[in-house]
């Protein structure tokens, strides 16, 4: 099982946790494991066409999975996945 840690933006939509723990061989998997459970956060991490949604950030054990193999990146048991919601913006 591999830990998924939570940002503050999508806490409300999985109960208020910081960590989920969710099963999977790779990173879509887990991903959609937790959208399963936790319905509300599918639009936040998947795009329309079933990718992830690129607005989001994904990283796995410290490397972006997009450098990786995406959505197909194997994780073992002990992985630690991060969700980062990309930031943009400020002031001029």
């Amino acid at each position: 099982m591999a830990t998924v840690r939570i940002p503050p933006v999508l806490r409300p939509s999985v109960g208020g946790e910081k960590e989920l723990s969710a099963d999977g061989s790779s990173v879509g998997e887990i991903l959609r494991s937790v959208a399963q459970a936790h319905p509300e956060t599918e639009s936040q991490l998947f795009a329309s066409d079933g990718g992830l949604n690129r607005y989001v950030n994904v990283y796995l054990n410290d490397e972006d999975v997009r450098v990786l193999d995406g959505l197909e990146t194997e994780v073992g048991a002990g992985d630690t996945l991060v969700i980062l919601p990309a930031m943009a913006g400020g002031a001029s």
